[in-house]
């Protein structure tokens, strides 16, 4: 997906006043969980929090490599955690949260599915993203790319 020259408070700005709350509160408590060495970005539509090419050159697809992504759909948002595809602890762990806070977890392989803010607990993805160091991440990629 090529990145785009507009900014992500740009883009927000271009947003009906809903979408633009849903999205500016899931994008806040990512940021404030958010490890160091991941950069945000707007990719096409999606607000996306990469390690950059300056980090890491070489991707499958020579874009940064996606860590999480935030967008709005026609009927729904999606958050994309990439990191729960393939590691099985961030996986439960957003599992095991939404079960607790009582939330439906209407989840792919990394992208879950809400339609209203309420949707989320918020903490459970704030803990999500703040668990993997952007080191662990690149190292994660590396191993499976090797194989």
């Amino acid at each position: 997906m090529p990145k785009t020259t507009a900014s992500v408070e740009d883009y927000l700005a271009g947003l009906p006043a809903d979408d633009r709350k849903v999205l500016s509160s899931v994008r806040d408590t990512i940021r404030k969980n958010l490890p160091a060495g991941y950069e945000e970005i707007l990719q096409g539509k999606y607000i996306s929090y990469v390690i950059p090419l300056s980090r890491l050159p070489k991707t499958y697809n020579g874009q940064p490599l996606w860590y999480v992504a935030l967008t709005v759909q026609k009927n729904y948002y999606t958050l994309h955690m990439v990191a729960a595809y393939g590691d099985s602890k961030v996986l439960a762990r957003i599992q095991s949260g939404f079960k607790k806070a009582g939330k439906r977890l209407d989840m792919g392989k990394a992208c879950i599915r809400f339609r209203k803010i309420e949707d989320l607990p918020l903490d459970v993805i704030g803990e999500s993203v703040a668990s993997v160091p952007a080191e662990g991440y690149i190292r994660r990629y590396e191993s499976v790319k090797r194989k």
